[in-house]
């Protein structure tokens, strides 16, 4: 994987029109998932279509110090060779970056194999609450420590005496805790079985979809009351499936689709269809009711634009990060759209409400913030704006879109500062764009 380099900012022209066909790259969530499943796994398992991005980067080197070995064997297919439980390395200082889908899985995994490891990030990372995890650790014998501000990292992980059995986890700020203890669970689950309660409403369950899914095909079944119980039995390990495939990334999915909504279209995403294991599918649903007209196959799904976009009033705490390229296509649509139930937005790579309002006020929006909801009435013109990205890759892949030219209004020139923050998840994105505009953009 190699870096690349970005302008200071890119200033994006008028879009009279999209259509095209753009093949996604891989999942984040889905690629830190297998990468660390892989490492924990006996066995060694080649793993196709792995994103390219800063948070796998970030997730390769912390399994590398970890001593667990890889091998890159082309742009986007990965050898690694599992530790079967055990990690090489009992120590380590381990930079996570701004990837939560890194830090919180091997915060539990760490703690429960025991060493003397620390992690932390960017200045953001350290911003971003891991108290509810470290907690459920430090209840059932993990010993984690803060090193800075308490409920956040950087942390210094210590060698515990795990006994657990029963656990409990806060299922309301993050689903990544519960993912993190549900993947470190077969390693806990030796003699006894571990069961895991979830205290309070699970939020993002597609993004658990997605980790039961992963542990299933590598070997492990857990058992599930509802959305508030979950039970892993003894005995089980994680064994490679020898080849996995990383399904295309639906949410940055989000934005071509929602593109072909505004722009015309027809724009087909491929990568994922109407079988994907991931939860951000369902962000085309949103564009349905918004009254764009959705196609979908096997591994692809199209959007076309059918008039004037409706307005939308939705929960979308299933949906968190896709939900984001419906606050832009609202500027689109023919009355004030509100976005429900979307609290995590505050604790994702930027205070995402806060930035949202902020920006789309800039193109002339009118905006109602409150603690866990965002309402959106469109302007008559949308106007020329210089995007404030907040080192958050999707605020600036969203706000591409206010180009475009739809059916009720205009987009206008967009200057997107600090672009390299794309890397995080979809490192061509801006090309990519382009090639649905099919003229100049840049």
């Amino acid at each position: 994987m190699q870096q690349k380099h970005y302008p200071q900012h890119i200033d994006i022209k008028p879009v009279m029109h999209v259509e095209g066909v753009v093949r996604l790259p891989g999942s984040k969530s889905i690629s830190n998932r297998i990468l660390l499943l892989a490492a924990l796994a006996e066995g060694t398992t080649l793993i196709h279509d792995l994103l390219a991005s800063d948070d796998t980067l970030v997730m390769l080197g912390a399994l590398r110090s970890l001593g667990i070995e890889w091998n890159q064997v082309n742009d986007h297919t990965h050898m690694v060779y599992g530790g079967g439980g055990v990690l090489p390395h009992h120590t380590a200082d381990l930079f996570m970056g701004n990837a939560g889908t890194a830090i919180r899985p091997l915060t539990a995994a760490l703690a429960v194999i025991g060493g003397d490891f620390t992690l932390h990030g960017v200045s953001r990372m350290h911003e971003r609450p891991i108290g509810d995890l470290v907690d459920a650790l430090n209840a059932v014998g993990a010993q984690i420590e803060y090193t800075g501000v308490q409920g956040y990292p950087p942390l210094r992980i210590r060698r515990g005496h795990i006994h657990a059995e029963r656990m409990s986890v806060r299922g309301n700020v993050s689903s990544q805790f519960l993912t993190a203890i549900l993947m470190a669970a077969p390693l806990m689950a030796r003699e006894h079985p571990v069961s895991i309660d979830v205290v309070g409403e699970l939020i993002s369950k597609p993004y658990i979809e997605i980790t039961l899914n992963l542990m299933r095909r590598f070997g492990v079944t857990v058992e599930q009351d509802g959305w508030q119980s979950f039970t892993v039995q003894p005995g089980q390990k994680y064994v490679s499936p020898g080849e996995i495939h990383v399904e295309g990334d639906a949410s940055s999915a989000s934005y071509f689709l929602a593109a072909g909504a505004i722009g015309g279209g027809p724009v087909r995403v491929e990568g994922v269809g109407r079988d994907s294991i991931q939860g951000d599918v369902r962000f085309a649903e949103a564009l349905e009711q918004m009254g764009a007209t959705i196609t979908r196959g096997d591994n692809w799904i199209e959007a076309t634009s059918n008039g004037v976009l409706k307005a939308i009033d939705a929960d979308f705490n299933h949906i968190p990060d896709a939900a984001m390229t419906i606050a832009v296509a609202a500027l689109y649509a023919d009355g004030t759209s509100t976005l429900r139930n979307i609290a995590s937005w505050r604790v994702k790579e930027t205070d995402r409400l806060a930035a949202m309002a902020t920006e789309l006020r800039k193109l002339g929006a009118v905006v109602v913030e409150g603690a866990d909801f965002i309402s959106i009435t469109p302007p008559e013109v949308i106007a020329a704006a210089t995007i404030e990205t907040y080192d958050d890759h999707r605020m600036a892949m969203c706000f591409s879109l206010a180009t475009l030219d739809g059916k009720a209004r205009r987009g206008n020139q967009m200057r997107i500062l600090d672009p390299k923050c794309v890397a995080k998840t979809f490192p061509d994105y801006f090309e990519a764009f382009a090639a649905i505009a099919r003229e100049e953009l840049f």
